[in-house]
């Protein structure tokens, strides 16, 4: 256990809180039980230290990773018993989905020590409400998803930019101050900007290897797959890198790649999950209950450009930018007309040379465009939509 405490001071000594994400002002931190969930490489670990550096002492604190060789031989539970009782208050537990047991040790924490305060990342492909031990009534859940272009500009230039509401974009009330042409920053963020690694050297090497590790680990751990199953996911995503976006058809995608349709549904699930594709649904059963899956999408812009092999259609990035942005604060649905509806506003996304046809009889409709750098009534720039969260 001192071989536990000796490597979170290492790490909270090396732990850079010169930028925050978002997400941390909006987490309760006083509750008893903190769940973070979301993809490989958002910067989950980093938060969790930096919070404890800048706000908990760490003679009270301790910061594990799940994965921890002490693991092998040690309950999670039994190491949260001993540092409760040697005057413990904050337990932080990183990557929690490693550890087999996680849910009913998590419930027992919760239980048997009122004063612990545990803290926990994991991966998104988690459900917190479901097996053996619901946490659901216990654990105050929140999702990370990658940057927004206004994070990777605070981050990448040292900024402060503010996020703005769907109507203030939509009022075109965006800004971005002493930039000149927001542009090529723009193409910066499409390109190698989500990731909060974006400096680290072999950027698109990383990708592919967040990808992998996700595809061969991460899904058929959770979901109890054999090797077979994880050839057919990576299979499966092959498919979708090269053919996104796309209206699937799950008994043709089975017949490809040699399994039952509902397996497909079963692999999207998961991958979409995982944080790897991203699925724009109708809106037939009601915002709360969406219909069936109209588009299929690669979860983000950076993955298009890692995984679709020669130039990627220009027409899938701006689309994928936009879900991928909107979807964060917003349910975004796929409307009868147009590309997206958001909150009963249509939206149809372009170039800079888009026209009004596709929703010149339509209500509340806007035309999103890329390379333009300001907007004009109905008319909005579409790096505005990366202010969003």
């Amino acid at each position: 256990m001192e071989q536990l405490f000796e490597l979170f001071r290492r790490l909270l000594q090396l732990t850079d809180t010169s930028y925050v994400r978002y997400l941390h002002d909006d987490i309760d931190w006083s509750a008893r039980m903190v769940g973070i969930v979301g993809p490989r490489g958002v910067g989950k670990t980093t938060m969790l230290l930096q919070h404890i550096k800048l706000y908990l002492s760490p003679d009270d604190t301790l910061f594990v990773n799940a994965d921890d060789l002490y693991f092998a031989e040690h309950r999670l539970f039994d190491l949260a018993s001993s540092f409760y009782k040697n005057g413990g208050k904050h337990l932080f537990i990183d990557e929690v989905h490693k550890y087999s047991e996680w849910a009913k040790e998590l419930k027992m924490m919760y239980d048997y020590y009122p004063d612990l305060q545990v803290v926990f990342t994991g991966s998104s492909i988690l459900d917190i409400y479901k097996g053996n031990a619901d946490l659901s009534r216990r654990v105050l859940s929140h999702f990370m998803p990658g940057l927004s272009f206004r994070e990777y500009l605070n981050l990448s230039r040292s900024t402060k930019l503010p996020a703005y509401s769907l109507q203030d974009i939509l009022m075109n009330r965006v800004e971005l101050p002493d930039v000149e042409h927001p542009l090529p920053l723009f193409r910066e963020y499409l390109m190698k900007g989500y990731y909060p690694f974006f400096n680290d050297p072999g950027y698109d090497q990383r990708l592919r290897n967040i990808v992998n590790l996700t595809v061969e680990n991460d899904i058929p751990v959770y979901a109890g797959m054999n090797v077979a199953s994880a050839k057919k996911i990576r299979q499966l995503l092959y498919i979708i890198s090269q053919s996104v976006p796309f209206k699937p058809n799950f008994t043709k995608i089975g017949q490809m790649i040699d399994v039952h349709r509902n397996q497909i549904t079963d692999f999207l699930y998961y991958l979409e999950r995982a944080g790897i594709v991203s699925m724009l649904r109708n809106n037939t059963g009601g915002v709360r209950l969406l219909g069936k899956v109209e588009k299929m999408y690669l979860d983000n812009t950076n993955l298009v450009y890692a995984l679709a092999e020669g130039n990627p259609n220009t027409g899938n990035i701006r689309e994928t930018f936009f879900l991928s942005q909107m979807r964060v604060a917003n349910t975004v649905t796929l409307p009868p007309k147009a590309d997206f509806e958001i909150e009963g506003n249509t939206f149809e996304v372009g170039g800079k040379g888009k026209g009004q046809k596709q929703i010149l009889d339509l209500e509340n409709a806007y035309v999103v465009k890329d390379d333009i750098e300001y907007g004009y009534k109905n008319i909005i720039p579409l790096w505005h939509f990366g202010f969003n969260y």
